[in-house]
């Protein structure tokens, strides 16, 4: 499947533009030219191709936590979205097949006793987390006896964790790193609590969203195989991240 029929258009953008929600709470995916504060990374490029694939204008609407964007999907507010595979949000979201695979990691003070991925679940742990971020659903269900205290966002997780909440952070391996060198004293547990599977996401509300996820999933294939993903990623300077399988 190379074309998008009219129902399939109507059905993926109904006010004719197609609203891309943008997450700036991972920079892994997305961020903002400090000097020009244009949106630019791997979302962004993939977001115009398909504009131009589909031959529709593209409007990129940032967005502070994943989060966020999820609940505008949901209110019919944007048309698509660059979000973590979920089961909980699959409920209201159609996915495509992932395009980056992203580690989740634990940071520590200095002095802390812990020393691997499986000390942290244990009684007396506290893991901040942001709230309602990929990271925050997958250890909600996985966590069983640590206490999980959320953040207001991703951006938020060391800087709660260095004002006294909890003895362990969690998110992503980039933004963890990236933040911590506003402090002393951190450091990162070896390995990865888990990988996050990143795709499009559009609303299962929509009439035609089978066809459409079937015509997005061939183009995100086609973007990885091309290399074009990958020619993203090395563009940014995308590290702690790798194209998905």
């Amino acid at each position: 499947m190379n074309t998008i029929n009219a129902a399939m258009l109507s059905s993926f953008a109904p006010t004719g533009t197609l609203r891309v929600g943008i997450n700036l709470g991972n920079p892994i995916l997305a961020g903002e030219d400090p000097v020009t504060h244009q949106l630019q990374g791997v979302t962004i490029d993939i977001a115009r191709e398909i504009g131009k694939r589909t031959g529709l204008p593209v409007e990129l609407i940032p967005f502070k936590t994943a989060g966020n964007t999820v609940d505008a999907i949901k209110a019919g507010n944007i048309d698509l979205v660059f979000v973590a595979i979920d089961p909980i949000r699959g409920a209201d979201i159609s996915y495509t097949p992932p395009y980056i695979q992203i580690e989740g990691a634990y940071m520590v003070k200095a002095n802390s006793t812990l020393n691997s991925n499986e000390q942290v679940d244990v009684v007396g742990n506290e893991i901040v987390v942001g709230k309602g971020s990929a990271y925050d659903l997958f250890l909600t269900r996985e966590i069983k006896n640590a206490s999980l205290l959320r953040a207001a966002s991703s951006q938020a997780v060391v800087d709660d964790f260095m004002s006294g909440k909890g003895n362990v952070a969690a998110g992503v391996k980039q933004q963890l790193e990236s933040d911590a060198k506003r402090y002393t004293g951190l450091r990162m547990l070896p390995g990865r609590f888990m990988v996050i599977n990143q795709a499009i996401g559009i609303p299962k509300a929509r009439p035609q969203y089978e066809s459409t996820t079937a015509y997005l999933s061939e183009i995100i294939s086609q973007l990885k195989q091309s290399g074009f993903v990958a020619q993203a990623m090395q563009r940014h300077n995308i590290e702690g991240a790798k194209v998905a399988e």
